[in-house]
């Protein structure tokens, strides 16, 4: 209990200090499939008080970090600010902080990695892997497994458990939060648990039994952001561990995932675009692999399995969205794919989940959520539409063939479960009180109307009682790239902001996934100045409607975000006040010129080829952040970038802010007495991994800078069955094939 309230109290402690004043101090497809790399993991809820015992008081933790934040009146000007008086600033600090701490205790849950197996529960407590009694789970008594500390880690955490059929062994994932690099150990279920193994540089594992009822761990070794090998291994007096599989082609990554019923392990090849998957026998794992269709460029499918039948959720044929296939185990080739469901045009297929007698679909169609309930005995189709607030699913994964249990959320709203159960045919929403932000707050479905006359969707959050909305701060949030939807999980500060008189907007850009397909082949490769041109309808059209006005606008973006909202402030700065990045990828042309990098020849297919191709090259030139700086005016900028990270280079974020500062410096000369420079504030942080924009721990920041003017709010793989490469730390969802420079 006390690694989860530490867990829960580093959560708020750095949150916290993006929600009070900012003027005293500066301070990784296709399809957005939920993550099954957390498949089986259970989100275990602690209330906030349970949380809190015997810990220090959460204002006396925020105040122990330099102040990054932000509030409604940062907007102000220089001089009005600094005309303030400390203890005011404090005060409205305050008030953030008992908001936080006042919100309803249900609204604050801890993400663990747990697993069900036989009669017991495997979790981690403390610094130690740990199992108990199913029955005994939410108590103190359970036996001791592994100790992490043993692995000399900076408070290392568990990522993913899978435990053997027979329960002889458990492999567990170990990582850091400020690392990409985990560690898999097999610890030996005996009398006196043993670590029997580890492995290092582990990405997805399972296990599956052979026919002399010996436990075989496949596990996927990874380089340099790269998974390409397979190997698999057995322990005991028959102990080996050999390479099984190696993919040549660079562009193309591995990954393992083991069906539902456990009959077959899934062996994935995956590039942005193309897949292809073997079967590897759940019972016979030593035969070799069965390939089910050789890759097709272009073409992606991802494989379930039940009675004797392949259920394939494939892109193949028109139009190019995803639709639902089966066939036979025995002759899985495409051409004995037969057509069973397809799905409306403007839709995104988010997960899928495979029971006894019936195929669950979650998906987003027009930016609203929905779940399809297939019958397999007789093809019968029911549909259920989701409450309009919500904005984001958290499948729950489970064995229980009556129920599909999952959970709904937005932004400012906490987790709510839900229960579709199929006896009753009906949808079972979790009792208990309504909560309050459902009556003080608004969500809003917009469109706006892009150069092309393409309608872009939109996400508006702001208080019901507010008065003249007009001239009240916006906060903008973008993404589009990789096919990945925006992300829309709750976070505590967003809704915080709300209360706080904000409006926030999520722009639903060409380039992310929210409407298919298609949506984001219209903002890749020579169309990603689609996904500009969206974002600045977006802005104009909420000021149109009177949401905010540009002297009051922020915009932030984390990773491949950076680049919309770089090429937005060299294109058009007058929309915007502030702006805030984090871990932005800025320098996409020398970025994407250089092969060494790890991902370079993996991101090809999202953002061209600009080393041999000369069309790529010249249309690189027209959006790319640093190849567009010129003198002018340019919204206040606070980069936040991390000295380790792998997959944005820290070079191009330095040159890009360094080019920046000369251009505003350039400008200034030119402009008249009393003006304003803005300020362009890099926050390098010390290692760092291309931390995680949910994680649930944040480094502290530097405290190196000192803010004197305005700055912006600090915005503090086809993934179904595929891990998040970039995102881990919790349940998050799956959003693209391979995450690169995001």
């Amino acid at each position: 209990m006390q690694q989860k309230s530490k867990l829960f109290l580093q959560a708020l402690k750095y949150s916290i200090p993006h929600l009070g004043k900012c003027m005293q101090k500066e301070h990784l497809n296709h399809c957005n499939f939920t993550d099954r790399y957390y498949h089986r993991i259970k989100l275990k809820k602690y209330h906030l008080t349970k949380c809190l015992q015997n810990k220090p008081r959460i204002s006396e933790l925020a105040r122990n970090i330099p102040s990054r934040n932000f509030s409604c009146k940062n907007f102000l000007s220089s001089k009005q600010e600094n005309e303030k008086p400390l203890s005011e600033n404090m005060d409205a600090f305050e008030k953030v902080r008992a908001k936080l701490e006042t919100q309803p205790q249900e609204e604050y849950e801890i993400i663990n990695a747990e697993i069900k197996h036989g009669g017991f529960v495997y979790y981690q407590e403390g610094c130690c892997l740990v199992r108990s009694k199913d029955e005994e789970a939410d108590n103190d008594n359970y036996e001791v497994l592994f100790n992490l500390e043993e692995l000399k880690l900076e408070q290392p955490f568990i990522d993913c458990i899978r435990v053997a059929p027979d329960e002889k062994y458990v492999a567990a994932k170990i990582r850091t939060e400020d690392s990409e690099a985990s560690t898999c150990i097999v610890v030996k279920l005996s009398d006196q648990p043993v670590m029997e193994a580890s492995f290092p540089n582990v990405s997805s594992f399972e296990w599956v039994k052979d026919e002399e009822d010996e436990d075989v761990l496949f596990y996927t070794f990874q380089r340099n952001l790269r998974c390409h090998d397979v190997y698999r291994a057995t322990f005991g007096d028959n102990k080996r561990n050999e390479r099984f599989y190696t993919e040549k082609d660079p562009s193309f990554f591995v990954f393992l995932y083991l069906t539902k019923d456990s009959r077959f392990l899934t062996m994935n090849i995956m590039s942005k675009t193309t897949s292809e998957v073997w079967l590897i026998d759940g019972l016979s794992p030593w035969d070799p692999p069965v390939l089910i269709q050789k890759r097709i460029h272009g073409v992606l499918y991802y494989v379930e399995h039940r009675d004797d039948e392949l259920y394939i959720l494939t892109n193949v044929g028109e139009p190019t969205e995803f639709k639902l296939m089966r066939t036979a185990a025995d002759t899985p080739a495409i051409m004995n794919w037969d057509l069973f469901f397809t799905m409306k045009r403007n839709t995104k297929v988010v997960d899928l989940d495979m029971f006894k007698d019936h195929c669950v679909l979650f998906l987003k169609h027009s930016n609203l959520l929905y779940v399809n309930v297939i019958g397999l005995a007789d093809d019968s189709v029911r549909s259920l539409k989701l409450p309009p607030w919500a904005c984001g699913f958290i499948i729950d994964t489970n064995s229980d063939p009556k129920n599909c249990p999952f959970q709904l959320c937005s932004p400012i709203r906490p987790p709510k479960y839900y229960t579709y159960k199929f006896a009753e045919g009906k949808l079972f929403e979790e009792t208990g009180h309504e909560d309050p932000i459902t009556k003080t707050s608004r969500v809003l479905r917009m469109e706006a109307k892009s150069k092309d006359g393409k309608l872009v969707p939109m996400t508006v959050f702001h208080k019901t009682d507010s008065e003249d909305l007009q001239k009240k701060p916006l906060l903008v949030q973008v993404y589009g790239a990789y096919g990945m939807d925006l992300k829309m999980n709750f976070r505590p500060e967003r809704r915080v902001l709300v209360d706080d008189g904000w409006i926030l907007a999520y722009c639903h850009v060409r380039g992310g996934g929210e409407l298919g397909l298609q949506w984001h082949a219209d903002g890749r490769l020579t169309k990603k100045l689609n996904g500009l041109a969206d974002l600045e309808a977006c802005i104009k059209t909420l000021h149109d409607q009177g949401f905010s006005q540009p002297s009051l606008t922020a915009l932030t973006a984390f990773s491949a975000g950076g680049v919309l909202v770089g090429a937005l402030c060299n294109s058009s700065p007058e929309l915007l006040r502030a702006v805030t990045l984090e871990a932005p990828f800025l320098d996409v042309l020398n970025t994407m010129m250089d092969t060494t990098l790890p991902l370079t020849l993996e991101e090809l297919e999202e953002w061209g080829n600009p080393s041999s191709d000369e069309k790529h090259k010249n249309y690189i030139k027209r959006y790319c952040p640093c190849q567009n700086i010129k003198p002018q005016h340019y919204p206040s900028i606070h980069i936040t970038a991390y000295e380790n990270d792998e997959r944005v280079p820290l070079k191009g974020i330095v040159n890009y802010t360094e080019k920046l500062k000369e251009a505003i410096a350039e400008h200034t000369k030119d402009s008249g007495e009393g003006y304003q420079v803005p300020n362009i504030i890099l926050d390098i942080q010390p290692g760092g991994n291309h931390v995680i924009e949910d994680s649930h721990k944040k480094l502290p920041v530097s405290g190196n800078c000192n803010v004197e003017k305005e700055m912006a709010p600090h915005s503090s793989t086809l993934a179904w069955k595929i891990p998040r490469t970039e995102e881990p730390g919790g349940l998050q969802s799956m959003e693209s094939l391979r995450v690169g420079h995001d």
